[in-house]
């Protein structure tokens, strides 16, 4: 038996202590990262279990219903509508919504044949838009011309005579109308803003190019405010200049905004062969509004005017009376009591016989020569009725007159006679 002393036993039981917590502390330190480890492969084995899962499951089985957001729902007619671009549903959408009311318009003339008698021969052709359901269609001037007859033909090939309502030379735009049955429900596309038009903005035609039925066009406007001369004596102003295709046959038809809003009617195209050149021009929304009005409400178009006699300058005229300009507007005479007179325009005094030895005219020199209206020059007697399209009467405009060879500006009240409109149409 071994007998051990008091320091002994205290220094076996001191390092008992320490070997003890050593051996506690490894023990607890193998079984955390046994622990974690576990942990980590119960956690890789949910994942792959989770993503065999969801391979098990087909694509279409998935619902946006077990989702916690809230998802759009997805229709058949999205869904349908995916394969075409955001620009292709644009033009779709326009097209669908405007061609049943654009409509071909062709006339007959009456013509002389060889024998020297009067026959009915085949005119123009055009396009229209209609804008009222009760059958009004809203045209260029120059579609209809000299028409003896004027068929109208809708999207679904049915035919309708139509009759003028009026028409207006100075913006080249018409108004005419057709009776459909009590049955049938008429497309109209409505009036846009063509004030609030950028150059660059899309724009999309729709018309009848070449008998080609409700053909569409794209493009974009290319300029905007264009004064074009459309005759001898018509300019208009403010035309919209556009690239999208504009042939013959699409004259009277509608542009119109991605809306498919009416914003101009096209009207012409600049092109050496007759055929679309990339330059095509519209009268503005602006304009037709205003003439459709006073049309269907007036059959006619009350502008402001100056009662006076107007003569277009010449060389002639300026040599012969020792003139130093040689264009304008030379005032032959003004009518006693008019507000051109009370706003101190002046006639001439000297009586010149003018014009051809078989057809001669008298004017009166001596007078004020109109050179501009507000801040258009006037240059030709097309100048001048174009600076007075839009003005009504009563309207105040600032005249520059050449005077005693001095310009002088005056301002004028227009004149405009009263209309009664008691059996004319509604206003639009």
């Amino acid at each position: 038996m071994n007998l051990y002393t008091r320091h002994q036993l205290f220094k076996t039981a001191f390092f008992s202590i320490i070997a003890g917590a050593l051996a506690a502390t490894l023990a607890i330190v193998f079984v955390s990262k046994k622990t974690n480890s576990n942990k980590e492969q119960i956690t890789e084995t949910l994942t792959e279990a989770a993503e065999v899962k969801a391979q098990e499951i087909p694509e279409e089985e998935t619902s946006v219903e077990s989702a916690p957001v809230e998802q759009p729902k997805v229709t058949k007619t999205a869904a349908a509508s995916s394969q075409y671009t955001q620009d292709e549903e644009q033009n779709i959408y326009v097209y669908e919504k405007c061609n049943e009311a654009v409509v071909n318009i062709t006339t007959q003339v009456m013509g002389i044949n060889w024998f020297l008698e009067p026959v009915v021969q085949d005119g123009g052709s055009g396009s229209g838009s209609i804008i009222d359901k009760r059958g009004y269609v809203v045209t260029n001037v120059h579609v209809i011309s000299k028409a003896n007859k004027i068929s109208i033909s809708l999207w679904d090939g049915t035919s309708y005579e139509g009759r003028v309502i009026g028409q207006d030379v100075e913006s080249d735009i018409a108004v005419l109308k057709f009776d459909p049955p009590a049955n049938v429900q008429l497309k109209t596309i409505d009036f846009g803003d063509s004030k609030a038009l950028k150059v660059g903005q899309k724009v999309i035609a729709i018309g009848n190019p070449f008998a080609l039925e409700r053909t569409m066009t794209t493009g974009i406007i290319s300029g905007l405010g264009r004064p074009i001369q459309e005759s001898k004596n018509v300019i208009i102003r403010n035309m919209i200049q556009t690239d999208a295709a504009i042939n013959p046959g699409n004259s009277g038809g509608p542009l119109l905004d991605t809306r498919g809003k009416m914003v101009g009617i096209n009207t012409m195209i600049i092109s050496n062969s007759g055929s679309s050149a990339g330059i095509g021009f519209a009268v503005p929304v602006s304009t037709a509004r205003r003439v459709v009005n006073d049309l269907l409400k007036y059959g006619k178009v009350r502008r402001g005017t100056m009662n006076i006699y107007p003569v277009q300058m010449t060389s002639n005229i300026a040599s012969y009376a020792g003139l130093s300009i040689n264009y304008g507007i030379l005032i032959s005479q003004v009518e006693s009591g008019s507000n051109a007179e009370k706003g101190g325009l002046r006639g001439g005094t000297k009586a010149v016989q003018y014009g051809s030895r078989f057809n001669p005219t008298t004017i009166y020199l001596g007078g004020d020569i109109i050179t501009a209206i507000d801040n258009i020059d006037v240059r030709t007697y097309a100048d001048y009725t174009s600076a007075l399209e839009s003005k009504r009467p009563n309207d105040t405009v600032t005249v520059t007159v050449m005077r005693d060879g001095e310009f002088k500006k005056l301002k004028i009240q227009l004149d405009g006679a009263d209309v009664d409109s008691s059996d004319r149409g509604t206003q639009l």
